[in-house]
């Protein structure tokens, strides 16, 4: 995966990059699966579609780790691949596979209570798209 952990000392943080939009917002929800909990040994035997929308590219970045978060934790599900496709300016859609959440083989890691606001920053650089993102652990 293109993501990295950063080193905080309250809460927990990604950097994650991509060639395009679509990639960096994938990136970035694989590495908050990550943080919950190990994502190695997941059955691609279901499909769920999800969609988000903001106001702008960072709120919308925001609502989507969000509804990633909300699949997750609440719905129980733990995905193998997600495919977000701008569907406007602000809004994404995704085709996600995955399998339900077993306690026993998704052991939680980390519970992450919500994506933050806090230090975010999206951006387009010469080799495509960087975002840092904190989540509320």
């Amino acid at each position: 995966m293109n993501f990295e952990l950063l080193d905080h000392p309250a809460d927990v943080g990604f950097r994650a990059w991509g060639n395009t939009l679509e990639e960096v917002f994938e990136n970035c929800a694989h590495a908050l699966i990550s943080i919950i909990f190990d994502p190695s040994d997941i059955s691609p035997s279901q499909h769920w579609e999800l969609e988000a929308e903001g106001e702008d590219l960072e709120s919308l970045l925001v609502n989507w780790l969000n509804e990633v978060l909300y699949y997750v934790d609440t719905r129980r599900v733990a995905f193998r691949a997600l495919s977000v496709k701008m569907a406007e300016p602000f809004r994404v859609s995704c085709q996600a596979t995955g399998e339900k959440r077993r306690p026993e083989k998704h052991p939680v890691r980390v519970s992450v209570k919500a994506v933050t606001y806090h230090q975010l920053r999206l951006s387009k650089a010469a080799e495509g798209w960087i975002a840092e993102v904190f989540v509320d652990v």
